[in-house]
């Protein structure tokens, strides 16, 4: 049950931040979903592998580097899931920080940080 309602909260801040920032296009909330599910996926199978191979880059930047492979991640979403469209990396990148702190506030809010 968690973690259906995390995947509803982080779609609902996707729509919500696609809403606000220009760059980022979401056809609608079953899109956000699919984005949600996708970037769950994608965080789950293919971050750690790009994490392992990028290890000396992520060290050597104090781990600054990881924002790269959320950025890299979050445009990979937009070549699978279809109605759903970011504009260039930079944007990318800016999507992925305001959403994980969205995602922190709401955990936190919620009481799943615990």
């Amino acid at each position: 049950m968690k973690l259906i309602f995390k995947i509803l909260i982080t779609a609902a801040l996707v729509l919500l931040i696609s809403h606000i920032m220009p760059g980022v296009h979401v056809a609608g909330f079953t899109t956000a979903l699919f984005v949600a599910i996708v970037l769950g996926l994608l965080n789950i199978f293919i971050k750690p592998i790009l994490v392992i191979f990028t290890l000396p880059v992520t060290i050597l930047t104090l781990g600054l580097f990881l924002l790269v492979i959320n950025a890299l991640i979050i445009l990979l979403c937009t070549n699978i899931v279809g109605g759903f469209k970011v504009d260039s990396f930079w944007i990318a990148l800016l999507f992925s920080i305001i959403l994980s702190l969205l995602q922190s506030i709401m955990n936190g809010i919620l009481g799943e940080g615990k």
